[in-house]
Parts: structure tokens; sequence; C-alpha cells
């Protein structure tokens, strides 16, 4: 039972930051509303509930994944999310490209909005920014850090990776329509198109980058990757995703241009292990996460042996990023 709970936490977790904009195959675009600036028309926003652990753990178990966001109509929902992720969606970034108070991570937060006629869910980021000034009062910068991060690099002995497919036009063309089942994401790095696929997995094509399946395994207690054509810049984005190392960012030092294969299982252990060590809250039962929380820098036991698999290894390095700086945000909402 422990290991179904945080098997369904992690998957909330890895979930909710993944904000998916832009239209899903099934919808229809409309015309974004000319008004400046755009806001929701109403909007609530709440300290979070503690959640209902049981019913995540059946929804799991009937395949349906947790879900934090919902956009139906001109309604909008965020459910037990964190004001970071708030943050990231409003600006499209990822959590870990953000720099502000550590509770930002572990408060949750819901926000239920109604966005006004015309509006489309590509606005919703635009109104969830007015809606976190006005209500939290968020003050902030963009700014290039010298930060801690880990660098992807070729282990002793060489790369052991197998070449990957090449590319298809396809694969490539992330204007194409959508197929069903499909849905794009817009990240820092360009669009990012999402398949979920019946087995429960989700496909990720980064175009250029390359793609990816992940899968939660209940019966092994780990998340499996599978690529079968991804560059190494793609390999450390998907592996920083993950929340591999503590919440560094992880950069590609390998020179490595090339298009690859490469296959990864990550014990839930070590990702727990690992989203402890960056302040975000998991309920893991009595004697707090496995292996007592501790994570090394280097993501864990598991990840250092998909590591050294593939002949690579992840190593603390420091690098120039862009990060957005919270300049202040107050830590409760004021009133609607």
């Amino acid at each position: 039972m422990r290991n179904l709970l945080i098997l369904v936490v992690i998957a909330g977790v890895m979930i909710a930051p993944g904000a998916v904009f832009g239209q899903t195959a099934t919808q229809s675009a409309k015309a974004p509303v000319a008004a400046t600036p755009l806001v929701f028309d109403v909007a609530s926003v709440r300290p979070s509930p503690p959640p209902d652990m049981m019913k995540m753990m059946m929804d799991l178990q009937a395949g349906k994944k947790p879900e934090t966001t919902n956009i139906d109509g001109t309604r909008v929902a965020f459910g037990y999310t964190s004001l970071k992720e708030l943050i990231a969606y409003a600006y499209k970034l990822r959590v870990y490209e953000i720099n502000g108070p550590d509770w930002m991570v572990t408060d949750r937060f819901d926000v239920a909005a109604r966005m006004p006629d015309g509006a489309s869910k590509d606005d919703v980021p635009e109104m969830l920014r007015a809606l976190l000034e006005e209500r939290f009062k968020l003050a902030d910068h963009r700014e290039l850090q010298d930060q801690p991060v880990l660098g992807l690099v070729v282990a002793k002995g060489g790369p052991k990776l197998k070449d990957g497919a090449a590319a298809t036009a396809d694969e490539l063309d992330m204007d194409a329509p959508l197929k069903p089942g499909e849905s794009k994401r817009d990240t820092p790095d360009g669009p990012m198109r999402l398949t979920k696929n019946p087995d429960g997995s989700t496909t990720y094509n980064m175009g250029a980058r390359g793609a990816f399946t992940l899968k939660f395994d209940g019966e092994t207690r780990s998340m499996h990757m599978q690529a079968t054509s991804i560059t190494m810049k793609g390999f450390a984005m998907m592996m920083t995703t993950l929340g591999v190392g503590e919440g560094r960012q992880i950069v590609d030092m390998t020179g490595l241009t090339g298009r690859y294969q490469a296959g990864v299982d990550i014990s839930l252990m070590d990702l727990v292990g690992s989203l402890h060590e960056q302040g975000i809250d998991i309920p893991t039962g009595p004697g707090g996460p496995p292996g007592g929380g501790a994570s090394d820098p280097e993501g864990g036991a598991t990840v250092s042996a998909a590591m050294e698999k593939l002949g690579l290894k992840l190593e603390k390095s420091r690098a120039k990023v862009d990060r957005l700086v919270i300049d202040h945000v107050e830590k409760m909402p004021t009133a609607d």
C-alpha cells in the first residue's frame, strides 16, 4: 500500500509541472480576446486541503493518472498545485527555472476561475500571471545566473550508446495537425507533442531533440524511460524533468552530436529521495522517505547504474543559466 501511495504522489508531481498549452486534437481554436491586459472574469484562490490519497490510489489502479489542471470551455481549475508550479504555468517555464522562497514548493493552492467570452486555452498563462500579481503581489525579474548544475558527461571508457533512428519529417513537424490522443506543450526550448498510449505510458516528441516514452511501473516500483532516437540535449532535459539530482538542472556536456537509443529505469526510492531533497512534500508514511531521505547529488544508485550502462555519468558543475527570480510574493493570497 505504501509503495502504491508513493507511486501516486510521484505521478502527480511529475505530471503537475507539465502544463499543456495550445489546442488538443479534439479542441477547436477560438479567436483571442483583444482586451489588454487579459484577466479572468472571476477567480477564487484557496489553500488546498489534504488530498484524498485513497481516491488517488483507486484512480491509478483504474488507469487514471492524477491531473492537477483542468480547462473545460471557459472554466479553469488548478487543484493541489504549488505556487511554484502555478508560476511555471503562467510563465511557460519549468519549476527549476524559478528562484524563490522554499515554501513556494510545499504550500499548495486550489484555483477556480472563469475566462471571458472569446478567450482560449492559449490565453490562460497570461490571465494566471495577472491573477498571481494581483492576489499574491508577485514581482519578479529575469536574470542570467551562475548556478550549480549537474553536467552530463561521457564516463571513463567512452559512451556505450547505440545509434538511434534518423528523425522523420513527421517527427520534426511541430506544426502538423494533432492526431487523436495528442496534445501540444510549449516549453522554453520549443514545442513538444505528447501522446497518451494504451498501455498507460506517455510519449514525448521534442522534435529536433528526439523523443522518449515514460511509464510508471507499480510492480517494480520504478519509472522506465525508453528512447529510440534522442539527442544528448534532449536526454539531459528529460532527466531534469524527472527531478533527478536534487532539483539541479542537468546540462549536456558530452560533446556527442548524434541521435541515440537509451533506456533508463529509476527506482521510486531514488525519485522520492531526490524530491524530498528539493523540499517537495511527499507523504510516505512512518519513517520518512525510503532510504531515510538521503539522495546523493548524482541522483541515487539506480540513476548511477543507468548512466554507467550507457557509458555516461552525472557530475557536479556550474553553468550560466536563465532564471526567473522572485523579488516579492505573499504567502497567502488576498481575498477574492
